[in-house]
């Protein structure tokens, strides 16, 4: 078998990272004095390596977050808003959601909710948790047009599925009958085996319920 050969099958079994990485070592002729175990080890580990970086901006892209840009290590802690620094870090290695719990993060506009609720969703991508970020009243609308449409299960699971939810925007409004059902469903199938971060420029007494 040519080392052509290889290649062309590697990348027919879609092993891409790897025939590059072969082709690189063919071309190398330091390559020559490495044993065939330690060159093997690099090959697959460039092979690994790709993947892994491939699923992680994978479910970044799907967990379409409002800012992709957020980082827990960039968050301003001396900006008066009194954040815990040792809670976020520990929230940020997302032991909660190992333990199905879930955040709630309130405070007036422009205060960096959504960044710091990103921040967590890109700590749980970089964990390679499935995340999904959305605006509450985009889901309610979401869910009504799915209704109409015939397509209410498949849009409800979109929302369910996920390991982390981010749920922006939370009852600033208040809801229709249709609509409490609506969220009651989503957080009933969510309950003991997935996490939810709502945001919400109110604490709980300031929510609007049905």
């Amino acid at each position: 078998m040519t080392n052509q050969s290889t290649i062309d099958k590697l990348i027919e079994m879609r092993l891409t990272a790897l025939a590059d990485a072969f082709r690189n070592q063919l071309s190398d002729p330091r390559m020559k004095e490495v044993p065939f175990e330690d060159r093997l080890g690099m090959l697959v580990d460039i092979e690994y390596t790709s993947r892994k970086n491939n699923r992680l901006r994978r479910l970044i892209r799907q967990a379409e977050l409002d800012q992709p840009d957020a980082s827990i290590m960039d968050i301003n802690y001396t900006s008066g808003r009194r954040l815990n620094k040792s809670l976020l870090q520990r929230l940020a290695t997302c032991e909660y959601i190992i333990e199905h719990r879930n955040i709630f993060i309130s405070g007036a506009t422009g205060s960096g909710k959504t960044y710091l609720a990103c921040a967590f969703g890109m700590e749980a991508c970089k964990q390679y948790y499935s995340v999904k970020y959305v605006r509450m009243p985009d889901l309610l609308l979401d869910l009504e047009i799915a209704r109409a449409e015939g397509s209410y299960r498949k849009v409800m699971n979109k929302y369910t599925n996920p390991v982390l939810l981010i749920l922006d925007e939370w009852l600033l409004l208040k809801l229709s009958e249709s609509e409490s059902k609506d969220i009651f469903e989503l957080l009933h199938k969510r309950r003991k085996k997935s996490s939810t971060i709502f945001c919400s420029q109110f604490r709980q007494e300031g929510w609007y319920y049905k």
